[in-house]
């Protein structure tokens, strides 16, 4: 098991769901609510650059940790959903226990 790639998986994973939970609940209301535009127009790509990031660090881990095929597509799906991240997490975790 390559366990310094699980956890620059499961940090990347952390940094990713922060980057969504600012855009989401900073960002985008600062822009529809306040009208100020500038955080989404400087978390958005930060958040889309860590999104693609995450999503092919998943892919190579399921081949190099090994996470396997299940783990690795619920981990791709995980970052499009808020805190999907932070779930995920746990079954990582429990893979870098084992």
């Amino acid at each position: 098991m390559d366990r310094p790639f699980l956890k620059n998986l499961r940090r990347l994973g952390m940094i990713e769901g922060i980057s969504t939970l600012l855009l989401l609940g900073a960002a985008m209301p600062l822009k529809y609510v306040g009208g100020n535009e500038i955080g989404v127009k400087i978390v958005g790509p930060i958040h889309g650059f860590l999104f693609l990031g995450l999503i092919v660090v998943a892919a190579i881990a399921i081949e190099r940790v090994p996470i396997g095929k299940k783990l690795g597509f619920v981990t791709m799906l995980a970052a499009i959903v808020p805190f999907g991240p932070f779930v995920v997490d746990r079954w990582l975790k429990k893979l870098d226990q084992d």
